[in-house]
């Protein structure tokens, strides 16, 4: 395992969700590190918990018991405000769907986030990072959908997030399109240092990963590193 201090950690993390009379389980207990610089996959078939356990850690939920620590932050017991805010300055998402507005172009898209951020990269850098940089101006009715991924993707990391979530960013894409998105998530992991946590059902993902992990039924049930590639990425470093 890495031996750098995790950036956040989640600890005997559960979730029920009340169904009616119906507990259902999302989580059973389970811990989770991300580190620095690296590229996680979150590996599992529908309902395994990925998603749920994702949303925590981006402070888009919490858990039910268990704790989540952001560098020496308590997030299981900030406040609605606090969360927000450890939302807005340290985490970028990248979802299914692109959640773009569509009456702004791709440059517009991305502003919308770097006028709010701390010390953000220029729309133009973000659009170039994932190979856009001559569709900027371009709305996203004029876009594949590959290409309006990539533009989520600069958006999220406009900000120059300390976390990049991705949660099945190729689940509505066809398996060439992802294959150029997920190699695009990689490059940014890659070029900026981000921590990067991706979800999928698709195990062939796992060849770009430092580290894989599997869940099943809210559980974790195996976790693989890719030695080589950590290796190469300290080597660069």
């Amino acid at each position: 395992m890495p031996v750098d201090p995790a950036v956040l950690e989640g600890r005997a993390l559960t979730k029920v969700y009340r169904m009616g009379d119906v507990d259902v389980h999302a989580l059973r207990g389970v811990d989770l590190s991300l580190y620095a610089g690296e590229l996680i996959v979150l590996l599992g078939a529908s309902g395994s918990g990925k998603s749920t356990l994702l949303n925590i850690l981006g402070g888009l939920d919490i858990p039910t018991t268990g704790t989540v620590v952001y560098r020496d932050h308590d997030l299981t017991s900030a406040t609605a405000r606090e969360l927000t805010r450890y939302r807005r300055e340290h985490v970028g998402f990248v979802f299914q769907f692109y959640n773009l507005i569509p009456s702004l172009t791709a440059r517009e898209n991305v502003a919308l986030v770097t006028e709010i951020a701390d010390d953000p990269l220029s729309p133009e850098e973000a659009l170039g990072l994932v190979g856009l940089g001559e569709r900027m101006d371009h709305f996203p009715a004029q876009l594949s959908g590959g290409e309006q991924q990539r533009i989520a993707i600069a958006r999220a990391v406009a900000k120059r997030p300390d976390l990049l979530l991705c949660d099945e960013p190729t689940g509505a894409l066809d398996y060439q399109t992802g294959i150029v998105v997920l190699e695009v998530i990689e490059a940014v992991n890659r070029e900026l240092g981000t921590t990067t946590a991706v979800i999928t059902h698709n195990a062939p993902v796992a060849a770009m990963a430092d580290r894989v992990v599997t869940l099943h039924d809210g559980r974790l049930t195996g976790e693989v590193r890719n030695e080589r590639r950590v290796a190469a990425k300290e080597l660069r470093w």
